[in-house]
């Protein structure tokens, strides 16, 4: 076993010691795990990263459907993951120019970000399946499946995300194991403002 597969394995221990034993017969459904996100517009909680290089990350993930989610790194680690607007935007603590930003409908988490999260449309789902007592469910853009994929992984009774591994459109994957996520907080808007966020830091503006 690997490193990667060895942190994961191990990640995933305390939520599910705490659940029942599972059957064969507890596969998740795809409209179970779309009503578990369409039942919260916030949330918040510990997260540890595992980067394409297989160095790790820690952090806060604070998330506002649809749409917003934030990346906060624990010290000495000062970047930033910030979605917003339709973009996301990566600030690197080593650079003045403002975060470098992307398409959030480019990205594979833009899948679990929408408004209405349905995980039965056509060709969404490329694979859905038990890995021991967890349920694994494989999506991708249906239009663009060259984008690349998210792989999330829940545990049951009652329906949780524990973990994601996104594989962008170069084959590179980061995965994303998360605490106790703690559902429907009141998070302030100024979390998830790109400008308030650059003004924070100091950073030149070119918007």
């Amino acid at each position: 076993m690997n490193r990667r597969s060895l942190l994961l394995s191990f990640a995933l221990l305390p939520a599910l010691a705490a659940s029942p034993a599972l059957s064969q017969n507890s596969l998740l459904s795809l409209s179970e795990i779309s009503r578990y996100f369409n039942s919260f517009q916030t949330a918040e909680g510990s997260f540890t990263q595992i980067n394409p290089d297989d160095t790790l990350s820690t952090g806060r993930i604070m998330i506002q459907r649809p749409g917003r989610v934030r990346f906060e790194y624990d010290p000495p680690d000062p970047n930033l993951v910030l979605a917003a607007g339709g973009s996301v935007n990566i600030f690197d603590a080593r650079s003045n120019q403002g975060p470098s930003v992307y398409p959030l409908n480019r990205t594979p988490l833009n899948l679990i970000l929408a408004a209405n999260v349905d995980l039965t449309r056509a060709r969404m789902v490329v694979d859905h399946f038990l890995d021991g007592p967890t349920t694994v469910v494989v999506a991708q853009d249906p239009e663009h499946p060259e984008y690349g994929s998210i792989r999330l992984v829940f545990s049951a009774e009652p329906t949780e995300l524990r973990q994601w591994i996104v594989t962008d459109d170069m084959g590179r994957e980061t995965t994303v194991i998360l605490g106790d996520l703690r559902l429907g907080v009141t998070l302030p808007p100024t979390l998830f403002s790109v400008d308030i966020e650059m003004q924070r830091r100091g950073v030149v503006s070119d918007r």
